[in-house]
């Protein structure tokens, strides 16, 4: 079973400061394909995750100013992590449980990568499926 060491094995994560805007976000996610932002402050300490999820729903469907607002107005706060020796079942069924698509991956306040549902292989989302229904069965 993989851990997420191996998920984000060689992995350079975004990273960005919690003054910086909503636009430069949007443009970094863009420019690397990434569908979020680990926010970090000055010592590189995580302090908040902001996802195209939150650009809907917390910038553009609330009128604000990409220009001018801060990610650390719309980001999530002390998003939960995970830890490089958790196995990538027990991280998905975190993802699941909670309805996390991205999960920062984080050891001992510093910042090591993050994964998406995407990252997870065929084998590690069919055994969650089959935990999945299973559960539904049982209610």
């Amino acid at each position: 079973m993989r851990q997420m060491s191996d998920i984000i094995l060689n992995q350079h994560p975004l990273i960005m400061t919690a003054n910086e805007t909503v636009r430069a976000a949007c443009e970094k996610m863009r420019e690397m394909r990434a569908g979020s932002v680990l926010v970090a402050d000055k010592d590189g300490a995580l302090i908040g995750i902001f996802t195209g999820r939150d650009a809907v729903s917390r910038v553009l469907a609330e009128g604000r100013d990409g220009e001018k607002t801060k990610l650390e107005r719309v980001m999530t706060k002390e998003p939960m992590t995970t830890s490089p020796d958790v196995n990538a079942v027990d991280a998905l069924r975190m993802m699941w449980d909670w309805g996390f698509r991205h999960l920062p991956v984080c050891d001992k306040g510093k910042i090591l990568g993050i994964v998406s549902r995407s990252d997870f292989k065929g084998n590690e989302q069919d055994r969650l499926d089959e935990e999945v229904s299973l559960w539904q069965r049982l209610r």
